[in-house]
């Protein structure tokens, strides 16, 4: 028999009882996004991590989604292996890109991140412009009954040691 676990909701973000997998992403998802160029540097990446409070930012080149890079990413493709504060965004980020459109349910979304170990994904519009981030904390505060074990489920997947 397994211990009990919890997952903690925000009591202000739970407007019905609907079950989270009944919301399509746009719902949920964050709108306030900030990207980078892969020009941009790392230091400016950073810089931009830390006035917003964010741990990862789409790398777009005009318009278009290329990329993204972390805060990981920063510490460890960067900073570990002591490169300069002036390396270009693009020399660190992660490609390809794991995305979801902004139509797409979230039940879907939940499984493809828990698929390839991801806590956030950009979401795209359909002329594949970039219009939000969904985390599993935007699913988080939706989730109930079912939902939540399933989220539960997807937070074990995404911790676990990365898959090669």
């Amino acid at each position: 028999m397994q211990p009990a676990r919890t997952v903690l909701v925000c009591p202000f973000s739970r407007p019905d009882p609907k079950e989270a997998f009944m919301y399509r992403v746009n719902e949920i998802m964050s709108r306030d996004v900030v990207c980078v160029a892969p020009t941009d540097t790392i230091r400016h990446a950073a810089e931009l991590m830390q006035r917003f409070d964010i741990g990862v930012l789409p790398v777009c080149d005009h318009g278009e989604l290329v990329a993204i890079v972390t805060d990981r990413d920063i510490a460890v493709r960067a900073l570990a292996h002591g490169r300069s504060p002036d390396t270009p965004v693009r020399a660190v980020a992660s490609e390809p890109v794991q995305w979801c459109t902004e139509d797409e349910g979230v039940g879907d979304v939940q499984q493809r991140m828990a698929d390839v170990q991801l806590h956030r994904m950009p979401v795209l519009d359909r002329h594949r412009r970039v219009v939000g981030i969904v985390s599993l904390g935007d699913i988080a505060t939706r989730a109930g009954g079912p939902a939540r074990d399933e989220l539960v489920n997807t937070l074990e997947d995404v911790s676990l040691p990365r898959r090669h």
